[in-house]
């Protein structure tokens, strides 16, 4: 099993440090607490990295090190930042705690069913102890995965993650590592996998020391949120060793069953053998090693099934990515919106849009998108369904609003519902973000809790600026601010009252069909689609081996339309599901005749016995 290079790690009444700084002439541990505290010198080798054993440091003991006799910095391999960003670290013992998953192995990609959870904002505590007692309720739902956004160590206490700055600590405010570990045991206790959101794509501006000790960026290349990881140029070989290591980390010493990959479309590198590739390849290699389903999953911008591909196909053989064209096809049809990235969409058609997705995976496969100015995307019919994650809310979309507004507050209640249907019924990887099941109103804002007043003041510029591209021209509520923290927690226990709980039941009666129709599992059915984009209706029928048949009928109208059944014929069809209170109940002599009426802004299910 991999155990990480590069960190503080006890050994026999001592402790030993490694850490890679080439650009160090001298580096030396300053150790803060127990019997050995003071300054000890590490040795170099001709690499740049600086090792050796320190007797008498134990668990528990706080540390920093002292590059050249400069100011202490803490260790980029840290386990525990108690103090935050910029104070010492503190020595782990990874064998401490106690596991008692010892029988759990994970989940196969197609039975994910993704919840993902802001930790700081999904309780009134956002601790990772207080996500506990809530599992219950998600399992009983229907979920089987839960994905944490980002816990690595990000400046202050209110942050959505994308800042973090010590990749191999988990958030201090939000418990630190031992109650990270309780989660996941008692997630696994309840039967379902954690998925972790990890971000390999840049570094946080406040607390990112990483530069005085080697080359970890590079400015060949540029993201949008600072200068790109360096995978390809000088010295980058330690950096990739680097981010390898800490995905397996993840997976060894958490038990974590999928790494989330943020952004991929920012990480750049033009080896032989892609970063992506070799971190997927480690993975999967550790999986089998501990005899469990570990998933790696990207999040891309791209539409680039290569990704997904295996490798003898000229794939990085990843397991899924986010599709975002569902969801902005999707959000196009039920809002109207078309301004910044959901031009393409409403320019492309809504309805259509839709439709594509559906069957095609991607809607953009490498035709012109106009609110890309260029072609985008290439075909992916060849990859199985169970590869793409879709949604119809997540951080992203939500947080990026100018106000954070949800689905909830965008569209009526029949809208909800129909949306519900098309994500649920759809035969692709399910995820929800936290409160969609029952309607949640509560703004997701973006948020952040920065010390340096320079750096405050520019991350309110930028979000002015961005949401310029969305014709936004009112207040934008200040990220700084706790208040805006404190809008963006969620009420869960909304779920059980009044339309809220009559929305939850719809999620848990969706999630309960697919559970039950095999046609429904991602990657088992033969997809086919038909629909008509003036009169905004879709057909979808789902055909798998051995099972029986399924007829999904969307109407995206905001008045009654009447769907041609066409080849489906309408006999042997029978009622299973309907959003829509004036059709449930329907029984099968709806679908003798060629032609079914669905009310406005609903969806219908209907199944045909196998022959």
């Amino acid at each position: 099993m991999i155990e990480p290079t590069y960190g503080a790690r006890p050994q026999d009444g001592a402790t030993r440090f490694v850490v890679w700084a080439p650009r160090a002439h001298e580096l030396s541990v300053r150790v803060h607490t127990g019997s050995a505290a003071g300054d000890h010198p590490l040795a170099r080798d001709e690499h740049g990295v600086f090792s050796g054993i320190i007797p008498r440091v134990r668990a528990g003991d706080d540390y920093a090190y002292r590059i050249d006799d400069g100011p202490e910095r803490p260790d980029p391999a840290s386990r525990w930042q108690s103090y935050g960003v910029h104070g010492a670290s503190r020595v782990v013992d990874p064998d401490a705690f106690e596991w008692s998953d010892h029988g759990w192995k994970g989940i196969e990609m197609a039975d994910h069913v993704i919840y993902e959870l802001h930790v700081g904002t999904f309780t009134p505590e956002g601790t990772f102890d207080a996500v506990i007692p809530r599992l219950a309720a998600l399992r009983e739902l229907g979920i089987t995965t839960i994905e944490l956004m980002p816990v690595a160590q990000f400046p202050g206490e209110r942050n959505w993650g994308y800042d973090g700055v010590e990749l191999y600590a988990p958030q201090n405010s939000y418990g630190g590592p031992e109650s990270l570990k309780r989660l996941v045991n008692a997630a696994h206790a309840e039967g379902l996998a954690v998925a972790l959101d990890v971000v390999y794509n840049h570094v946080g501006p406040e607390g990112n020391y990483l530069a005085e000790y080697g080359s970890y960026f590079t400015n060949v290349y540029r993201t949008p949120w600072g200068p790109a990881v360096n995978y390809d140029g000088a010295d980058s070989d330690e950096v990739r060793r680097f981010i390898i290591e800490n995905a397996c980390y993840w997976v060894a010493d958490f038990h974590m069953d999928a790494l989330r990959l943020d952004a991929i479309h920012g990480i750049f590198d033009i080896q032989a053998r892609h970063i992506l590739a070799e971190l997927t390849t480690r993975v999967h290699a550790l999986a089998k090693e501990l005899g469990r389903m570990v998933q790696v999953i990207a999040e891309s911008d791209l539409n680039d099934p290569r990704l997904l591909r295996p490798v003898e196909k000229g794939g990085f053989a990843m397991d899924a990515q986010w599709s975002d064209d569902f969801h902005h096809a999707v959000h196009v049809a039920l809002t109207g919106e078309s301004a910044g990235y959901y031009e393409g969409f409403a320019r492309y058609g809504d309805v259509a849009a839709v439709a594509d997705a559906l069957e095609r995976r991607f809607v953009f496969q490498g035709q012109y998108a106009p609110h890309r100015r260029r072609r985008h995307g290439a075909p992916a019919t060849d990859v199985s369904a169970d590869h793409f994650i879709i949604s119809i809310q997540n951080h992203d979309q939500v947080g990026n609003r100018a106000t954070g507004d949800r689905l909830s507050a965008l569209v009526p209640p029949n809208a909800l519902r129909l949306a519900a249907a098309l994500l649920l019924l759809a035969p692709y990887v399910p995820m929800l973000f936290m409160g969609e099941e029952y309607g949640e109103r509560a703004p997701f804002l973006y948020f952040v809790s920065h010390s340096d007043p320079d750096l405050v003041a520019a991350v309110r510029r930028g979000r002015r600026e961005e949401f310029a591209s969305f014709g936004w021209t009112g207040d934008v509520p200040d990220p700084q601010s706790a208040e805006t923290f404190a809008r963006s927690r969620i009420h869960f226990e909304l779920g059980k009252e009044g339309e809220h709980a009559t929305l939850r039941a719809l999620h848990r009666e969706l999630l309960a069909i697919r559970r039950e129709e095999p046609a429904l599992r991602p990657g088992a059915a033969r997809i086919t689609v038909r629909s008509d984009a003036s009169a905004r209706w879709i057909a979808m029928r789902l055909d798998a081996p051995g099972a029986r048949s399924l007829l999904a009928l969307f109407n995206l109208a905001t008045s009654e339309r009447s769907i041609p059944l066409a080849g489906e014929d309408g006999a042997g069809w029978r009622a299973r599901f309907a959003t829509s209170d004036a059709q449930r109940g329907t029984d099968a002599a709806l679908l003798r005749e060629s032609i079914v009426s669905l009310p406005p802004l609903s969806a219908a299910l209907f199944y045909r016995e196998i022959a």
